[in-house]
């Protein structure tokens, strides 16, 4: 068996158990009932299969102050896997039933004893009534070890529904009584005692709630089916001080049978190591709270790092990053296995190994070990591990905290593309306006010849010499025919080349295997055929062009070949007409020459028209884009106010979120360092000033040069000077820019009333304290955070931060190493994991043992923490007075 399969089968901590607390025995249900049992084996058999059918985990069985009925029942039920709680249920004086509960290993002889404690010594009658009132018996019952209930609180025989008055008040505020048994959801309750239940009658209104349960009689395997019958309690043990915990903290461990499911999500199962500091270990982390405790050297930063390392996620900080390759390096060391279970639900509730042995890359695997195609940043988007400072670090970077807000954004993916083709259309846009400018500079140049070369020719013309050499200038002009229907050619010979290149169509994305992963694969296959065919079309299309480009270059070449005839002709009877003209003194040479360089011009006096309306609608295109880039840009702002207004919401009279358009000019600094350079610190600083600073208004003022910024934006006269300088590629970048909206964090640190602070006024502590409450939110994938109380506020973290934690527990897991007992105490960690160094753990290996891990419900993790964590005790004096600890 593997180190992983031998993790994957270690405690995880606590989870939720269905469980059935009111379970009558055979006996019982003969007394009271029909049924259509003929005996109690029968009886026994029904109802543990009907437990089974349901998913029943726990019941309790409860018979009128008597215990020794249950026996049978509690021997089958645990025979079956089913945890049994031993008990009974008892009638007051006042007539109030209650259900009284012992721990598993209580034997049966004490709860008798303990029943006669209440005035009943034999079985004679069937409903016997005790001596003792309810107060009188809850008290009881918490000195003999065990745990009431109230039954069927709202009806017949029940609290609520017997008493009334002040001994009614008195009763239900009782200090032992933790939980009451409700038929179904509590808005089903009658009305005149809903708000009783719910705590929000003033007279009956308790510091700390009574735990509303479903628990109804079970008398036959068809009351099990019944809503009422049964709820969810969640312990790391089933145990009674995993009940008596659970009615203490009922929002987080009590899930009535009508409240919906927890929100599946994705998580981490386990995570173990072959070689190195923790070589050996493996845990098994919860779906939900998991919090590492140890001392210093146990590996808590080690543990991080390493789920850092396997799932390949790069640090947001430079520090950050120097620390985790630094414990890659040092502690976890070349040549350790680092295997890790991670379980998506989406689309499809999937498993996947992650392996990585270092320095190598992480291998992704699947549930039947093939090797995928995958990174693990595929599996699960947007898991998040922050080092030991690091939100620190990631809150003194505005940047980095406008990005939070985008976990708030709707699907916003679409604005996004639209950005980038929009900037990358006018990257190709700007390079062609240069290309442009510099050809027609170049043509100018050469133009500019024109007017003296025709001068100097009209002087040779008006002495008669163009009509005597006219036949010698028109070949110069078919020559030049002849050179562009080569050009013309030589395009489509271009056009074939790339199809060539592009030939065949490389279908592996298209392919069975590519497409094998996803849900739409049967859809997609059908592009397989339809490139095909594109490439066979095409491929027979590109053979036609390039016979018919081999066909004209072969018919050019014939007639040139015969136009090479007529030149040699034309040539001869010129040679005969130059030497004439020497005679006379006259240069006919000097006369083609010129008609030479005149014909070579005028095409490029055609071209550079056309170069410049291509320049003219380049331009006009460009401001269509600009236009376009702008409004993208507000589109994108509109996105990210909504975020701010959505942070507002949730995290109301906490922290609030201003988002500023165009907020963050970084981009232009750094051009202007790029592209400028010299000292830029009193130009930033004067920009930083200006409010409304847009990209393509500073282009413009860049454009109309020196004076123009000095006025506008108050620039030096040397600096004005430099950025008017740096020329239209410069400026045509500067209108590029993407000016990213800023969101500007508040943080509430007044104690009684509002008291609002910029992120950039405040401690490191209340600055890591805003990011980790935005961290907390919307995502469902998980959060791992090493030690964040080192950078938090330690008044927040239970007043704003642990509740955060209670409330996303249940749709994201998080993980999180701590010195702090709050956050496993106050957030009531489902797992805590205590580290031990090598010389504390048995056998003087370094790692984990069973008796470490577990909830607060179990003594040896309470021990552990008081002993480990600062604050420990505290945590659980706060724990006490908040929820009755």
């Amino acid at each position: 068996m593997s180190l992983l399969t031998d993790t994957l089968n270690l405690p995880n901590g606590a989870r939720f158990y269905c469980c059935a607390l009111q379970v009558n025995p055979f006996a019982y249900v003969k007394r009271h009932k029909k049924t259509a049992f003929p005996d109690e084996e029968s009886y026994n058999r029904a109802i543990v299969g009907a437990c089974k059918k349901h998913g029943i985990d726990v019941i309790a069985i409860t018979d009128h102050y008597r215990v020794r009925t249950a026996e049978t029942l509690a021997a089958t039920a645990r025979s079956a896997g089913i945890s049994v709680f031993l008990g009974f249920e008892a009638e007051t004086k006042d007539g109030i039933h209650l259900l009284c509960l012992f721990d598993l290993d209580e034997d049966v002889a004490t709860i008798d004893r303990r029943i006669g404690e209440c005035g009943i010594h034999s079985d004679a009658e069937d409903s016997p009534i005790g001596d003792k009132d309810a107060e009188e018996l809850l008290a009881a019952c918490a000195g003999w070890g065990g745990l009431c209930i109230a039954a069927h609180v709202t009806s017949a025989k029940g609290l609520l529904s017997m008493l009334s008055g002040q001994a009614r008040i008195r009763t239900w505020t009782a200090e032992h009584l933790l939980a009451a048994a409700i038929p179904g959801r509590l808005e089903d309750t009658p009305e005149n005692l809903r708000n009783i239940l719910d705590n929000s009658e003033p007279e009956y209104r308790r510091e700390h709630p009574v735990a509303l349960i479903n628990a109804s009689d079970v008398s036959s395997p068809e009351d099990l089916a019944k809503p009422g019958a049964s709820c969810w309690i969640k312990m790391s043990e089933v145990r009674l001080e995993g009940l008596r915990q659970a009615f203490l903290d009922p929002d987080s461990r009590i899930r009535l049978a009508s409240d919906p499911e927890p929100q599946d999500h994705p998580e981490i199962e386990a995570i173990c190591w072959e070689g190195g500091f923790l070589g050996g270990t493996g845990i098994h982390w919860n779906a939900n709270l998991n919090v590492l405790i140890g001392g210093r050297g146990t590996g808590k930063s080690t543990v991080i790092e390493s789920l850092r390392h396997v799932l390949a996620l790069e640090p947001v900080g430079d520090d950050a990053r120097t620390i985790h390759q630094s414990i890659v390096k040092d502690v976890i060391k070349s040549g350790t296995k680092i295997s890790l279970s991670l379980r998506s639900p989406y689309p499809t509730d999937r498993r996947y190994l992650i392996r990585r042995i270092i320095p190598n890359q992480a291998e992704v695997f699947d549930d039947d070990g093939q090797l995928l195609d995958l990174s693990p940043a595929d599996l699960v988007p947007g898991i998040e591990i922050y080092g030991q400072h690091e939100i620190a670090e990631l809150a003194r970077d505005a940047t980095k905290r406008t990005r939070l807000l985008g976990r708030f954004l709707p699907d916003h993916r679409e604005i996004d593309r639209r950005k980038t083709a929009i900037r990358r259309e006018l990257a190709r846009n700007r390079r062609r306006l240069n290309e442009l400018r510099e050809e027609i500079e170049r043509i100018e140049d050469r133009l500019a010849k024109l007017p003296a070369i025709e001068e100097q020719l009209s002087r040779y013309q008006q002495v008669g010499l163009e009509e005597r050499l006219r036949e010698r200038a028109l070949l110069l002009k078919e020559e030049q025919v002849l050179e562009q229907a080569k050009s013309r050619i030589e395009t489509f010979h271009a056009v074939v080349e790339h199809l060539d290149e592009e030939l065949p169509i490389d279908l592996a994305f298209v392919s069975a295997s590519a497409l094998d992963p996803l849900p739409g694969r049967e859809i997609l296959a059908q592009l397989h055929g339809v490139l095909s065919e594109l490439g066979t079309k095409v491929g027979t299309a590109a053979k036609t062009m390039r016979d018919a480009v081999e066909e004209a270059s072969s018919a050019l070449s014939g007639v040139r070949e015969r136009w090479d005839v007529h030149r040699a002709r034309v040539q001869e009877a010129y040679e005969t007409t130059l030497r004439d003209l020497q005679k006379g003194n006259v240069d006919g040479e000097e006369f083609i020459k010129l008609k030479r360089q005149i014909e070579r011009m005028r095409p490029e006096r055609d071209r550079l028209e056309r170069l410049r309306k291509d320049h003219r609608e380049l331009k006009d295109r460009r401001q269509e884009l600009l236009s376009e880039l702008v409004e993208v840009q507000r589109q994108a702002f509109e996105v990210l106010r909504q975020a701010a207004q959505e942070v507002g919401r949730q995290l109301r009279d906490q922290v609030r979120v201003e988002v500023h358009f165009m907020g963050s000019r970084q981009p232009l600094y750094t051009l202007l360092r790029d592209r400028v350079g010299g000292t830029l610190k009193p130009a930033i600083e004067a920009l930083e000033r200006y409010q409304e600073l847009a990209p393509q208004a500073f282009a413009q003022a860049c454009r109309d040069g020196e004076k123009r910024l000095r006025e506008a934006y108050r620039l030096s006269r040397a600096t004005a000077r430099r950025i008017a300088g740096a020329g239209e590629d410069v400026f045509m970048c500067i209108e590029e820019l993407d000016f990213e909206s800023t969101a500007e964090i508040e943080l509430n640190v007044g104690s009684t009333e509002p008291s609002w602070q910029k992120l950039e006024s405040l401690s490191e502590g209340q600055k890591a304290t805003a990011v980790l409450l935005l961290l907390l939110l919307e995502s469902d994938a998980p959060l791992i955070v090493d030690q964040p109380e080192d950078d938090l506020d330690n008044r927040f973290i239970s007043e704003a931060v642990v509740p955060r934690i209670r409330e996303g527990k249940r749709r994201r897991q998080f993980i999180f190493s701590t010195h702090n007992a709050n956050i496993p105490v106050l957030g009531d960690a489902e797992l805590i994991v205590g580290l031990q160094a090598s010389s504390e753990a048995a056998g003087g290996e370094r790692g984990v043992e069973r008796s470490r891990l577990g909830s607060i419900d179990k003594r040896e993790v309470q021990e552990l923490v008081e002993e480990l964590l600062e604050g420990g005790r505290a945590a659980f004096e706060t724990r006490r007075r908040k929820y009755g600890f």
